[in-house]
């Protein structure tokens, strides 16, 4: 009896422990789900969250493509009407520079209408006008050319005729005569000098003839061309070889004292006197 009482109680007892771990089972069964579902109610949440997001930052990315197409767009126009602007700029310039250069044009053709209208002449009298103007500036510059090659020769004949009648006669040269020597022949002791009657030079004038500063001898004309002459190392004056390239000057150069006319001043004569008709 008391066995069977004990084991009463012992089963008793077990269903109570076991209805207590049930039920403690159950509330952690209970809390588990509950969790449970609380995490997957995250989760969906969190996963809403992120399907949103994702689809927002698409939707952002498609504006950012949409606004850098927009932007490069915009910077081509800007770019273009840039160098649409630089190009009417260009071109106003240069419009205006022609509308300047007409309204010259235009003042000065208005101011030679002007000096015209004021000779009270007919166009076709101007025309001959003008060609007798130029035939007259060809027969004065051929009369200089002569005037001048008889103004050479007088003073060639001048100088003779001095020499003549007083060998110690020296002919003098411009002052600022100055030239080189182009040729030497010292078997035949003459030299060819880049100077001539254009210059000045004169038959039977002297030059010294330098290098460098220093005297390397006298040299007398003997002929006398349009731009060159021929001339003769004097006997006693050289003190070294003369070469080519060495510089001459005149030995006597003119004074205004010297009534001399030589070739240069009779040019700038001859083409007063000629250029007077």
């Amino acid at each position: 009896m008391l066995l069977r009482l004990s084991l009463i109680i012992a089963i008793i007892a077990g269903l109570a422990v076991g209805t207590l771990n049930f039920l403690k089972t159950k509330e952690k069964i209970v809390n588990l789900v509950n969790d449970r579902n609380n995490e997957k109610s995250l989760k969906e949440t969190a996963l809403n969250d992120l399907h949103n997001t994702q689809q927002q930052l698409a939707k952002t990315n498609a504006i950012l493509k949409q606004t850098q197409a927009e932007l490069a767009s915009t910077k081509d126009e800007r770019d273009k009407a840039v160098a649409e602007a630089a190009d009417k700029t260009k071109k106003l310039e240069t419009v205006t520079t022609e509308r300047d250069n007409i309204r010259k044009e235009r003042d000065l053709a208005q101011a030679d209408l002007e000096a015209y209208k004021v000779t009270g002449l007919t166009p076709p009298q101007i025309l001959a006008m003008n060609k007798q103007y130029k035939e007259l500036q060809k027969e004065n510059d051929l009369l200089g050319k002569i005037a001048l090659e008889r103004m050479h020769k007088i003073q060639a004949l001048t100088n003779e005729l001095a020499i003549y009648k007083s060998p110690d006669y020296v002919v003098p040269l411009p002052a600022n005569l100055r030239g080189k020597v182009l040729v030497t022949d010292p078997k035949w002791n003459f030299v060819v000098l880049n100077i001539g009657q254009d210059q000045g030079v004169l038959e039977y004038g002297e030059l010294l003839v330098n290098r460098d500063g220093r005297l390397v001898a006298k040299v007398k004309v003997r002929s006398v061309q349009k731009d060159r002459s021929i001339a003769n190392v004097m006997p006693g004056w050289q003190l070294g070889e003369v070469m080519e390239g060495d510089q001459v000057i005149p030995a006597h150069p003119e004074t205004p004292e010297s009534g001399q006319v030589t070739a240069a001043s009779a040019e700038t004569k001859g083409q007063v006197t000629t250029a007077s008709p």
